[in-house]
């Protein structure tokens, strides 16, 4: 018995040798397929054990290669595939096989950097808790821009060297198209620098309270980009703010003040002017036994002036604590403290009062009669 005796395996043997680089394209993206679904499994797998230890680079790699490596896997099939449809077919259009396949790659090792960069700067923030000196949050994104970018370019330009254009020529263009590009886009590029100097100059980072009287800004650091800076307002809401504008702008940075000031007047009444001074040292001596009061700044009680409707003093000392709700609790605490010091003596906290002076009226209490 002989294949002949079966029409029907005679006739597919016939037709698989006549188009024997079809089942070749089957079998390269059949092969594919496979190699796809295997690098899959492990890739999560070993992601999966590695990120139950601290290390922030090993999980970052194998985060980052994932996707990327099954984009290669992809591309260098098809690339192999279309080969091999090139040479049975002879058609142009697979031509540019070569370089679509070497754009690719190129691109996708791009791709593997940009996510590997990502991952290092989310893992070096995320493991700040666990550090004794936790790094600055800013200085790790402003590097990881810095990369970025070089990253972008270099590809940039290996793939234009790749499909054959001069490198030389395209940077001499850059050079003469910049001096017209710089003039029409002077704001945009007034704000990559702007940026570019606050990643150096540092007045602030992620996180700072900072605060512009010229433009009237108050709120929380959110992001540090090249263009434009994200403040979130005490009230919740988001300011955008163009970074070429901090180079024009005096920023008070209370993030990173070293103490809070206590600075006050009170005034007692005139009739309580022999019991000043001893209330003064008493308030001066509670400032200095004070745990939350900072002896080693400037700590002041002194009569200040002789008020419209009292006799005036001020204190001016620090606290220990920069922290805005724990101030004011300090503060609450040393402004009673006060408050009792002052009644404890007899005396009492003046208020606003007038005093009308009748001559007729007072010579006519004093004789009891009636002014005439």
């Amino acid at each position: 018995m002989t294949v002949k005796d079966f029409p029907f395996f005679e006739a597919f043997t016939d037709w698989t040798g006549a188009n024997a680089w079809i089942v070749q394209l089957f079998a390269v993206v059949f092969c594919v397929l496979l190699l796809n679904l295997v690098v899959r499994v492990m890739v999560n797998r070993l992601y999966k054990r590695l990120q139950q230890n601290t290390t922030p680079w090993d999980d970052a790699v194998v985060g980052a290669i994932q996707r990327p490596l099954n984009l290669l896997i992809w591309i260098v099939g098809i690339a192999f595939a279309a080969e091999i449809a090139r040479a049975e077919t002879a058609a142009p259009i697979f031509n540019a096989i070569g370089p679509l396949r070497d754009v690719g790659v190129i691109a996708t090792i791009a791709w593997f950097l940009l996510r590997l960069t990502r991952n290092m700067q989310q893992n070096i923030i995320q493991q700040n808790r666990y550090r004794e000196e936790p790094v600055d949050v800013t200085t790790v994104d402003a590097i990881g821009k810095l990369i970025s970018a070089s990253i972008m370019i270099t590809a940039i330009l290996v793939v234009l060297q790749t499909l054959g254009f001069s490198i030389s020529g395209v940077l001499a263009f850059g050079g003469i198209g910049g001096i017209a590009i710089g003039f029409a886009a002077k704001d945009l590029l007034a704000n990559f620098f702007g940026g570019l100097m606050i990643y150096l100059d540092r007045p602030f980072s992620v996180g700072d309270w900072v605060r512009s009287e010229d433009r009237e800004i108050e709120g929380t650091v959110e992001d540090i980009g090249w263009r434009l800076t994200r403040i979130r307002t005490f009230d919740k809401r988001p300011i955008y703010i163009p970074n070429g504008i901090f180079s024009t702008i005096a920023v008070i940075n209370p993030s990173r003040m070293t103490r809070r000031r206590i600075k006050e007047t009170i005034g007692v009444r005139y009739d309580d002017l022999d019991k000043l001074p001893v209330i003064l040292d008493d308030i001066r001596a509670m400032l200095q036994a004070h745990p939350e009061i900072d002896n080693e700044q400037t700590l002041m009680v002194n009569f200040n002036k002789f008020g419209s409707s009292s006799l005036d003093f001020f204190i001016y000392t620090f606290t220990h604590t920069t922290v805005w709700t724990r101030f004011h609790e300090i503060k609450e605490d040393v402004l009673l403290k006060i408050s009792d010091i002052i009644t404890g003596h007899g005396a009492e906290i003046a208020y606003p009062t007038s005093t009308v002076h009748a001559p007729a009226l007072e010579r006519a209490i004093a004789n009891d009669t009636r002014p005439g």
